[in-house]
């Protein structure tokens, strides 16, 4: 079940959030692309300060399922809220941790959730440290 998802002010607005029952603050984060407005990148992460500003931050709080259900369900509605939008994007970005074991676990479990929220007209492809999911023509 997801968190309570606080909207954008407008409904045309490009940033959501929750806060977790352990008071952890994520915002989610849609931006335009410059060479076509169609396309959209999505960034996710913690806004808490004692995260340091480090907005990849792996918080071990118990609460990574719900959490993922609930970035899942700001995805879902902003497409909608956006229908003409034919490409998404996110990186993988990951936490020092993470960057020295050479894992990245994060995208993984990213691709996991976000493939819910498309379905077959979508096209998903992981490069590198990247995911592209493409609306098919």
């Amino acid at each position: 079940m997801p968190y309570k998802i606080i909207p954008p002010a407008i409904k045309s607005g490009t940033v959501y959030s929750f806060v977790t029952d352990s008071g952890v603050n994520y915002e989610v984060r849609f931006g335009r692309k410059q060479d076509n407005i169609l396309n959209a990148t999505i960034v996710f992460g913690v806004t808490n300060e004692e995260y340091d500003g480090e907005e990849y931050s792996i918080t071990n709080k118990g609460e990574v399922y719900r959490v993922m259900a609930t970035i899942e369900e700001v995805v879902r509605t902003y497409k909608a809220e956006h229908p003409n939008i034919n490409l998404f994007e996110y990186t993988g970005e990951q936490s020092e941790k993470e960057k020295s074991k050479n894992k990245n676990v994060r995208l993984a479990l990213y691709s996991r959730y976000i493939k819910r929220v498309f379905d077959d007209s979508w096209d998903v492809v992981s490069k590198d440290n990247k995911v592209i999911i493409n609306k098919i023509k």
